[in-house]
């Protein structure tokens, strides 16, 4: 057996919540660099108001990284991380934290387990909550991760706290729930990709008795969950950063950012950053699901009897 055996008594809805934000702001610090690195190739090669022309300054995930530790120190690989982890913070705790009690209210009573559409709702449920609560938090992280691509004279953010006050001062609070719509899809996809693929996996995993309810097989079900949700989140994961990241003006809505998008790159650009994303979900997901499942654990085990 690897790791900590699970609980007699099932962790509670609280014990769930403070587990998900807690493991997720672990899983966050472990694979920052390549969410932004993810982040500079997905808005690389952006058309901008007024138009200019630039060369390719990144190439791959690890010419990203290479390139942004030369020209802007190992510091800027980190650059948006306090907005990550308060994001995380409010974001996992919703959408993780509050999955299974929102999969129980889907579920039938009677029922011996949840269906795949219970698990579904409460993925799209949680994923929607969650996105609406943390949305400001998204908008100033994106915002900041791709303010250290630009000159130092032309950076729009000294800080984190300077950005949340710019963009309310310069384009209002609505600002600040920039992309809320592509961002709740994008959310709601992510979540059944994550959780639901995950859920599923272990759950074959443990009735067959292929593996045991521990690290191993985490591990495995945090895999898939990572590869799942890759796939089908790209799309909206690269809209969704072009369009927080616009100036005012540069779109008008969600929609002409995506034709924007389509005219310049073609369906190719959905799918910008593919590499990155992926190294960063399937490592995100693994560091996170084995420290939100062994937190769970410590936390019942520390509670007195």
């Amino acid at each position: 057996m690897v790791g900590l055996k699970p609980p007699e008594v099932p962790p509670t809805a609280a014990v769930k919540f403070f587990s998900a934000g807690t493991a997720a702001c672990i899983a966050d610090l472990c694979t920052f660099p390549l969410d932004t690195a993810k982040v500079r190739l997905q808005i690389q090669g952006e058309v901008r108001i007024p138009r200019s022309t630039g060369t390719v300054e990144y190439r791959g995930v690890l010419g990203t990284l290479s390139t942004m530790v030369r020209t802007e120190g190992p510091r800027s690989l980190y650059s948006g991380l306090a907005a990550g982890l308060q994001r995380q913070m409010s974001f996992a705790s919703i959408r993780i934290g509050l999955y299974d009690s929102v999969k129980q209210l889907y579920t039938p009573k009677g029922a011996e387990s949840a269906g795949l559409a219970a698990r579904l709702l409460a993925g799209c449920t949680t994923g929607a909550v969650a996105v609406t609560c943390a949305q400001p938090t998204d908008v100033v992280k994106v915002r900041f991760q791709a303010n250290g691509a630009m000159p130092d004279g032309a950076r729009r953010y000294s800080g984190t706290v300077d950005a949340y006050r710019t963009i309310a001062r310069e384009e209002g609070v609505r600002g600040l729930w920039r992309g809320t719509l592509p961002n709740i899809a994008r959310n709601a996809i992510i979540n059944c990709g994550e959780l639901v693929t995950y859920d599923l996996i272990k759950d074959a995993l443990l009735r067959a008795q292929l593996m045991t309810d521990n690290v191993p097989c985490h591990f495995v079900a945090a895999f898939g969950a990572g590869f799942c949700a890759t796939v089908v989140a790209s799309p909206v994961d690269v809209v969704k950063t072009r369009y927080m990241n616009a100036g005012p003006g540069q779109y008008r809505n969600v929609l002409s950012c995506l034709l924007a998008l389509l005219m310049q790159d073609g369906v190719a650009g959905l799918y910008k950053g593919f590499v990155p994303s992926f190294l960063r979900l399937g490592s995100w997901n693994i560091v996170m699901f084995i420290s939100y499942e062994q937190l769970q654990r410590v936390v019942m085990l520390a509670r007195p009897a």
